[in-house]
């Protein structure tokens, strides 16, 4: 089962900085990132629209220049906001990466990070037309994120060609992870709070687990 550091494990540093993704790349073969474009065009690795909760500043991921960005701190660290290149060259190749797309029209600019990149790539969205865009432009593999509605969403990944989907770990069970995996999907689940429920889900067969803390799926 693969343990795949979410947001490059805030357990061990501010989410989606190079810090976090330094150390959990000390500890795990994969990590997750979240990807969206700022206001001067280049793509950024941030969760949200907004500056105000991983910052502590105001205003739009969208609206801000890159340099505005990366005079900011994360967390109350020293630590800001990365380019999704910078990600790429600080992990090392060996390290395979789930790019999550917060939006549409990134696809072109995916592709030519991940064209000078020697990672694994793993493409996911909860934005249908995202991934659609993803697959379509990068010819990388994509999966499926989903919080509800198991058969709607095996249809939406199934029509995008996806080789996994990503459901949240509540979804699940032994029959439902096998009837993904006998529709040709491998299995990742998110967010796995505890050793119980990563537990669980080893038991149920999924393909991997996403985790804020390494040491949940030890």
């Amino acid at each position: 089962m693969r343990v795949i550091g979410h947001r490059g494990c805030p357990a061990l540093a501010p989410e989606n900085t190079l810090a976090a993704f330094d150390a959990a790349a000390k500890r795990l073969d994969w990590v997750e990132l979240d990807v969206r474009r700022c206001g001067s065009g280049e793509l950024v690795v941030v969760h949200d629209e907004t500056l105000d909760r991983v910052t502590g500043a105001t205003g739009r991921v969208d609206e801000t220049r890159l340099a505005e960005l990366q005079a900011l701190t994360v967390g109350g660290s020293d630590e800001s906001i990365p380019t999704l290149a910078a990600v790429f060259d600080a992990l090392p190749d060996r390290v395979s990466v789930n790019v999550e797309l917060k939006e549409t029209g990134l696809a072109d600019d995916l592709a030519a990070v991940a064209g000078e990149a020697e990672h694994e790539i793993l493409v996911s969205s909860f934005d249908a037309d995202a991934l659609r865009e993803g697959r379509e432009t990068t010819a990388l593999p994509v999966a499926f994120l989903f919080a509800a509605d198991w058969d709607e969403s095996l249809s939406v990944a199934a029509d995008l060609d996806c080789a996994a989907v990503h459901p949240h770990y509540d979804l699940l069970s032994s029959s439902r992870v096998e009837e993904a995996h006998d529709r040709g999907f491998e299995v990742n689940a998110w967010t796995v709070p505890d050793r119980e429920v990563a537990r669980r889900l080893r038991e149920y067969g999924v393909d991997g687990v996403v985790v804020d803390d390494p040491g949940v799926a030890e």
